[in-house]
């Protein structure tokens, strides 16, 4: 039983991160293909800026290695202790990276217009959009504190 509440961590941790990654990615390439008609040559910009947001599905999944694999706790003998705390860890990462994944594509997708619009904003636009994706980062670490614990 407690595995199976581990598990429902790390589904989480992977599956809320990877939705808001998709969401993210998606806000940010309708802008570029709305762009694209006004400004076909800066495909490049576009597509930096579309895949920005999706790194925190990454993220959800780097959590899930480093308890399968680093902290190797993903096992029948999990105690209860140790699920709950895989449990929080998915919790915590995969809501951030929802939300930040997507706020992080709102912010591609205002710089990608003001590109199309003819606006030399590709750099200011890559420097703001580091700053949610901050966020997924803390809560990636928070997960590798969380798994250190856990096995100490």
């Amino acid at each position: 039983m407690n595995l199976i509440l581990a598990y429902v961590g790390v589904a989480l941790m992977i599956g809320l991160a990877g939705i808001g990654s998709a969401y993210g990615v998606t806000i940010a390439g309708n802008a570029a293909v709305g762009a694209l008609k006004k400004d076909g040559t800066k495909f490049g910009n576009f597509l930096v800026l579309t895949a920005m947001p999706g790194t925190q599905g990454l993220y959800g999944f780097a959590g899930y290695f480093m308890f399968q694999t680093i902290f190797g706790v993903l096992t029948p003998d999990i105690s209860l202790f140790q699920a709950s705390a895989v449990l929080g860890a998915g919790l915590a990462l995969g809501l951030v990276g929802l939300f930040s994944s997507i706020r992080q594509g709102q912010v591609c997708a205002n710089g990608i217009a003001a590109i199309g619009s003819g606006h030399d904003v590709f750099s200011n636009t890559l420097i703001l959009a580091v700053f949610p994706e901050l966020y997924a980062i803390v809560a990636l670490a928070a997960t590798f504190l969380i798994g250190s614990a856990i096995v100490a």
